[in-house]
């Protein structure tokens, strides 16, 4: 058989193997596909390629959550970032178990199939703060390394919303707050993710102004989901938000601060789901938790290095954004 005669059947039995994937009784693909590529700004044409407006609004409607609705009790949250010795379980006892010589946090290698991450414990709540790009509004954004060491910060995560044009930029959406101080505001009810002056996790929807003044917010952002409110998780059906990279923030009922990061690329459709990161956070003990800006911008510094394996390798460095959230002694 000639060689050219090869190649064609190799691609003929691709080609049915996609069809069938694609169009096929299995569902599973179609939701894969649609909900991964509709939740980003810049890969919502692969949806498109292979279905209709109404193919995709068919799967979307039947992938989704619904959020926890009730307000956050802070009285819960009661802060003891003593040591200690006594264990709940073996996640609880991976955060208590401090490093030798590290009181301020600790990083846990985890692993969910084939996707790596980390669970970042940081025991000291008051030093969890926004960290933000210095001139806001501009067409370009921030790297995450970058506003991480303009703050000192030791440990940072990316977090916040802004405007998307493929390659990020320097423009937020929501609310930005740091040290009591608005540093943005589209105006309005926003979503909003952050620390009051008691050094608690506040998940809220409200204005800038009242997130300041009655809530005695001290540093925010705006994204969301809220997958943990006073211990009780977002329902979700199907997977509403795809494969992706993922970032999470969540406070345990002692005051320890978790930064979760889990890795994968959208080159090889890797990634966690949103029910999987609820599922970690669980594990670890948060008892209030949110999803933060995930996908190409997830990025956790350490040291002033890059911890992560960073979904895009063509930016060393992280994607520019404007916003997130730092260990800052």
């Amino acid at each position: 058989m000639r060689k050219s005669t090869i190649i064609l059947i190799v691609l003929d039995v691709l080609a049915l193997i996609g069809f069938f994937l694609t169009y096929g009784p299995i569902s599973y693909f179609r939701n894969f596909l649609v909900t991964t590529a509709m939740n980003t700004t810049t890969h919502q044409y692969l949806a498109y390629i292979f279905y209709n407006d109404e193919m995709i609004t068919d799967i979307l409607s039947k992938n989704y959550f619904i959020e926890i609705d009730e307000d956050v009790n802070l009285d819960d949250i009661v802060i003891d970032t003593k040591p200690k010795d006594n264990y709940d379980n073996k996640y609880d006892e991976q955060i208590l178990e401090r490093d030798p010589g590290n009181n301020d946090y600790k990083i846990i290698d985890i692993k969910i199939g084939r996707e790596s991450g980390f669970v970042v414990a940081i025991y000291d709540p008051s030093k969890v703060k926004l960290i933000a790009k210095e001139q806001l509004g501009t067409k370009h954004g921030e790297r995450t390394i970058d506003m991480c060491r303009r703050d000192g910060g030791i440990v940072c995560i990316n977090g916040g919303s802004f405007k998307d044009e493929g390659w990020g930029s320097g423009i937020p959406t929501g609310i930005l707050i740091k040290n009591k101080k608005i540093l943005w505001d589209d105006g309005g009810v926003r979503q909003i993710i952050g620390f009051n002056t008691d050094n608690k996790l506040v998940l809220l929807d409200t204005n800038a102004e009242d997130a300041i003044q009655k809530h005695k917010i001290r540093d925010a952002l705006s994204y969301g989901p809220n997958l943990i409110v006073n211990g009780k998780t977002i329902k979700i059906v199907g997977d509403p938000y795809g494969m992706a990279p993922r970032v999470a923030i969540g406070q345990r009922k002692d005051g320890i601060v978790l930064f979760v990061i889990m890795d994968g690329t959208y080159a090889n459709v890797g990634g966690t789901s949103l029910q999987e990161l609820t599922d970690i956070l669980v594990k670890y003990g948060a008892h209030n938790a949110a999803n933060l800006d995930g996908g190409t911008s997830t990025t956790l510094v350490v040291n002033n290095k890059i911890y992560n394996n960073l979904a895009v390798n063509s930016r060393p460095y992280g994607r520019y954004i404007v916003s997130g959230f730092g260990l800052i002694p």
